[in-house]
């Protein structure tokens, strides 16, 4: 039943997608859809304004217009709804899929700027394939990097030539569900505009999965992102670097 109450308004000419009102609404009422914070139900926002004071780019506000009444019992069972989904947050308490942009990495991230040994080039969490969501907004317009989980622990300057200006997703080909590899990155390579795509694995054979996965989800796509692979061998040098058909 609506009724003219209080309820979360957001600017999305303001919001840039960094998904922080998300984490501090805890009814779950907000969600990031295409890049930006959405109120996913009005029934699931009390009006109160928890999540705005997260906002860094001030996109949030309270106003008072005709919605759908608050519903506690739609909230529970909405947030036991997200909680089945979720993975579990790790026993150090730190939540593995919760989406954050590290604004510090940008001066890492300056194109042409050699990294020092110390200074991580990470821009982005969560990394892992099956943990970020196609609408995650640090894919929007991104290079991307797709790598064997192994390649960073072989391949001693990852971050600085690797790494550097690229958002990261890794996983392994051989012990994943391959399909659901290829779901992922076809709804990726669909919405988030990619510039490009770098595929790095190993040079085992198990690691071979990983460029076929990707070149499945560019045809399920119906795109056409420019594509290069690189090989590394496990002593951790390049072996091959090439452009994809």
């Amino acid at each position: 039943m609506k009724q003219v109450r209080k309820i979360i308004q957001i600017d999305e000419e303001k919001c840039n997608g960094c998904g922080q009102c998300v984490t501090g609404c805890a009814e779950g009422a907000l969600a990031i859809v295409d890049g930006k914070a959405k109120v996913i139900s009005d029934n699931l926002c009390d009006g109160l304004g928890a999540c705005i004071g997260e906002c860094p780019q001030d996109a949030l506000k309270i106003v008072e217009k005709e919605a759908e009444a608050f519903d506690e019992h739609a909230v529970e069972q909405h947030l036991e709804t997200q909680a089945a989904q979720q993975p579990k947050a790790m026993a150090c308490g730190c939540p593995s899929a919760q989406i954050q942009s590290f604004s510090p990495c940008a001066k890492a991230n300056t194109p042409g700027r050699q990294i020092p040994r110390q200074e991580s080039a990470l821009s982005h969490w969560p990394v892992q394939i099956r943990l970020v969501p196609p609408t995650a907004p640090f894919l929007k317009g991104a290079d991307l990097l797709v790598t064997a989980d192994c390649v960073p622990v072989a391949f001693p300057a990852f971050h600085q030539e690797l790494l550097r200006d690229k958002v990261v997703m890794l996983g392994c080909p051989k012990f994943d569900d391959a399909q659901s590899y290829v779901e992922k990155f076809t709804a990726i390579f669909k919405t988030a505009g990619l510039k490009s795509i770098t595929v790095v694995i190993m040079e085992v054979p198990c690691c071979a999965g990983l460029p076929r996965i990707v070149e499945v989800a560019q045809r399920e796509a119906g795109t056409h992102i420019p594509f290069s692979l690189v090989v590394v061998s496990t002593r951790g040098n390049i072996l091959q670097e090439r452009k994809v058909a």
